[in-house]
């Protein structure tokens, strides 16, 4: 009789091209979900992030039931829990999903060390990438520091391996152990701030299939263009599900491939290259965290340590509540409230105006951002972060210094962004809805805005902030 295999889900909550389940369905399997909040330390899955990953459960749980292997939870510290669970079961292997964490590369190490010492074995596949990032290198054996290089090499690699099937029958344990409920890993938020995340989101295998459909029907015609403006359904909306494994790299990225096809032709001048291109930051994402495991905490330029930040708590306060009296800002924050995503566009200029206008250390912007987002992703927060700090790899120059009221009136001229998530505005002429503490009275009179108490004037005078953080950059010395 063959021995049964234990199949470890964690950020691959799918069936369809999964190489850890299809290698583990040679045979009998018990899949297992173990919430291992320790080992995570200060990254376990934030609010918004545990919501999604309730509902991703409850999808691939019922998934796994009707083609006979039901999902066995358990909650805890997965070092002990996944090596007696195999010894319980007497499975000789354990199937998982490589992940690129640092905490989680180090708990895969003692797994693997607790399960050999025993006479079993772990076993990762590649999953949540295209390429692993070990394997992957510049022409000097170094790993890329900057991003174009890095994805012009990737892409020279060719297409990725076609996806491998969804299976339809799975061999369950005859007689499966008792797990938990998915209620008592307490994932919903208990002041249910997330109520409104339902009528955006689907989590979950389904979910990111009939979003992908959708995607591939319009927007991806149009994505070169329309990505940056956040007053259009011009995205994907697919991060979330990237990032819990609803949907894996490869099949993204033969999807879009079919959807625009253009055979023998792969790079910058592909017309699937727009939304490829986007693909291939979130690989160079993991490509440094891996690399760089300090990159969530320390920047990444050394000289940035000694950067003279000025914490302030009511400055980040009002940022992260949107009310800056920078409209653009505003409309983001509170759009990330509310359904639990921000647009990318508008994440790079929010994050602009705290690190740089008000010299707010970029981690804790990171920080709001890891527990406010549901497509929280450490390697593409960490980096996008640094990124816009300047202290990263591949970073802007440090003298990009985004202007929210430019960047406003040019990606969302007529205003429909900031009018949905600022509705104290919306009665503002467009001349002055990025703008409005420079509107006449009158204009604010007929608007029934009152500066102030209806809506606050900006935190930071631009000019005045802009020029104190080139002061603050320029203490750093020549840039390298």
């Amino acid at each position: 009789m063959t021995a049964p295999s234990l199949l470890w889900f964690r950020q691959d909550l799918r069936l369809a091209d999964n190489p850890a389940l299809m290698a583990a369905a040679a045979g009998p399997l018990l899949p297992v979900f173990v919430l291992d909040d320790q080992a995570a330390g200060g990254w376990a899955p934030g609010g918004a992030a545990r919501w999604w990953l309730h509902h991703s459960l409850a999808a691939l749980g019922a998934a796994l039931a009707a083609r006979g292997a039901p999902l066995f939870l358990l909650r805890g510290r997965a070092e002990i829990l996944i090596p007696g669970l195999a010894q319980a079961i007497g499975a000789k292997e354990v199937f998982a999903s490589r992940l690129y964490e640092p905490w989680a590369r180090e708990r895969d190490r003692r797994i693997a060390e607790a399960l050999a010492a025993d006479g079993r074995q772990l076993r990762l596949a590649t999953s949540a990438v295209l390429m692993e990032p070990a394997r992957f290198a510049a022409g000097s054996g170094k790993p890329y520091a900057v991003y174009t290089p890095f994805a012009r090499a990737l892409a020279a690699t060719g297409d990725p391996p076609s996806p491998l099937p969804t299976p339809t029958v799975l061999a369950g344990l005859p007689q499966p152990p008792d797990g938990l409920a998915l209620a008592t890993l307490d994932l919903l938020p208990r002041r249910d701030w997330a109520a409104g995340f339902a009528a955006h989101w689907q989590p979950g295998e389904a979910g990111a299939a009939a979003r992908l459909t959708g995607f591939l029907a319009g927007p991806i015609a149009a994505y070169g263009a329309a990505r940056n403006t956040p007053g259009v359904a011009g995205t994907s909306g697919l991060s979330p599900h990237l990032h819990w494994g609803e949907m894996s790299p490869r099949s993204l990225w033969h999807a879009v491939r079919a959807a625009l096809p253009q055979p023998g032709v792969l790079g910058p001048q592909s017309r699937a290259w727009p939304f490829l291109s986007e693909l291939l930051w979130r690989e160079f994402s993991y490509h440094l965290l891996w690399h760089h495991p300090s990159l969530p905490d320390a920047p990444l330029r050394p000289r940035f340590a000694e950067f003279p930040w000025a914490p302030k708590p009511a400055l980040l306060r009002a940022w992260q509540r949107g009310r800056t009296g920078l409209p653009i800002v505003d409309a983001g924050l509170r759009e990330l409230w509310q359904t639990g995503w921000m647009h990318n566009r508008v994440r790079m200029i929010a994050a602009s105006l705290l690190v740089k206008h008000l010299l707010q250390p970029w981690q804790d912007g990171a920080a709001w951002f890891w527990d406010t987002l549901v497509d929280a992703d450490l390697a593409a927060n960490s980096a996008s972060w640094q990124w816009v700090a300047g202290c990263g790899s591949d970073a802007a120059p440090y003298f990009r210094i985004f202007n929210p009221v430019l960047q406003g009136e040019k990606f969302d001229p007529a205003g429909d962004y900031v009018r949905r998530y600022v509705p104290e505005l919306a009665r503002l002429p467009a001349k002055w809805l990025h703008r409005p503490w420079e509107a006449p009275a009158a204009v604010l009179d007929a608007a029934g805005l009152r500066l102030g108490l209806d809506y606050p004037r900006p935190i930071v005078d631009l000019a005045e902030g802009r020029a104190r953080a080139l002061a603050a950059f320029a203490t750093l010395g020549t840039p390298a």
